[in-house]
């Protein structure tokens, strides 16, 4: 694998010098960026994919949308439409993606849900739409520089944080670390729970940012939740996930059950016929006192597949998660703070 990544620096060193001119561009005002005239905070990474984000999106809307107006704003990544779409409880994850219809059934109509692949004209058309909006929260589009949120939020690993990575292709990094320097706020997210100061410390020197403005993230697990009004019992179980990085729950599961793991590539559109080939290993992998878990991302495209087949006779199970974060009076305030500054 070392050696791989070794063949490939090459490409990454072009890759970054292609990012660079790029944000360089728009640094000097070569290409310009649209500056969202309400209040914005945008969620994102320096990395591909398996940061969190998600979870941090549903913890800053869950902090907000009862004292204002909020859109959660999504590219919609995996969707099989395109354009600017209003998602609605009846939508599915083909028409909006899985993390725009969880965040949809989560927050039903109390938030806006809306994707679109432009930023700058999803943006647009939810200040025209809705004027009474006070905040867009953008997901996923810290590299989406056509348009400038007010408050950017950068999320990294714990176990591969943006310092102690590559760029693509041999890395995970869709743009070097300098790029943090845009950031208002860096949260290192899925720090284990008893994690020392001490390790913190050293952490927070190495990503080269203003120490007040980082917090530390944990994932909470919470209920294992049913497909079907199941009651979950089991020593078993058989994980199905398609995530970029399903280690932590995997590890979370193996602290009180048997696990073995059906990985699927991140975002994949599952068929019929991999529910059938799921299903004849679950009937295979262990004898008894079995089920089948997948997460609450991949629930959102999974439940709706399975209705077409033979789902009363599977254990089908998902496992709902939140985030909780260190310091949370300050990051609460923080975020306050802006939303509520004029």
């Amino acid at each position: 694998m070392y050696f791989l990544k070794l063949l490939l620096l090459p490409f990454s060193m072009l890759y970054g010098i292609i990012t660079g001119i790029r944000n360089f561009s728009f640094n000097i005002g070569v290409q310009k960026s649209y500056i969202i005239p309400k209040k914005s905070i945008c969620v994102g990474n320096l990395e591909v994919g398996g940061t969190g984000k998600t979870p941090h999106v549903a913890y800053i809307t869950e902090l907000l949308y009862k004292k204002h107006s909020t859109t959660i704003l999504s590219r919609g990544y995996g969707r099989k439409t395109k354009g600017y779409i209003e998602g609605t409880l009846k939508s599915s994850s083909k028409e909006i993606g899985d993390e725009p219809k969880l965040y949809k059934n989560t927050f039903k109509d109390l938030v806006n849900v809306v994707v679109c692949e432009k930023r700058k004209i999803g943006v647009e058309r939810i200040l025209k739409s809705n004027p009474k909006n006070e905040v867009i929260i953008l997901d996923d589009a810290f590299q989406h520089r056509a348009v400038k949120a007010g408050l950017n939020i950068l999320i990294t690993d714990f176990k591969k944080p943006y310092y102690n990575n590559w760029m693509l292709p041999s890395g995970t990094l869709r743009e070097w670390m300098i790029g943090r320097e845009r950031a208002d706020v860096v949260i290192v997210s899925k720090t284990p729970t008893k994690t020392e100061e001490t390790t913190k410390k050293v952490i927070l020197k190495k990503l080269k940012f203003n120490t007040k403005n980082i917090f530390f993230s944990s994932i909470v697990y919470g209920e294992i939740k049913s497909f079907n009004n199941k009651e979950f019992s089991a020593k078993n179980v058989l994980l199905v996930t398609g995530i970029s990085n399903p280690s932590p729950l995997e590890k979370e599961l193996k602290k009180s059950f048997n696990v073995e793991l059906i990985k699927f590539p991140d975002h994949y559109n599952f068929t019929v016929e991999d529910i059938k080939r799921i299903h004849q290993k679950f009937d295979t992998f262990a004898k008894e006192d079995k089920v089948i878990v997948t997460t609450e991302k991949d629930f959102m495209r999974l439940g709706e597949l399975i209705k077409k087949t033979n789902i009363n006779d599977f254990p089908w199970f998902y496992q709902s998660i939140s985030v909780k974060l260190d310091r949370e009076k300050e990051f609460k305030a923080l975020i306050n703070t802006y939303v509520n500054t004029i």
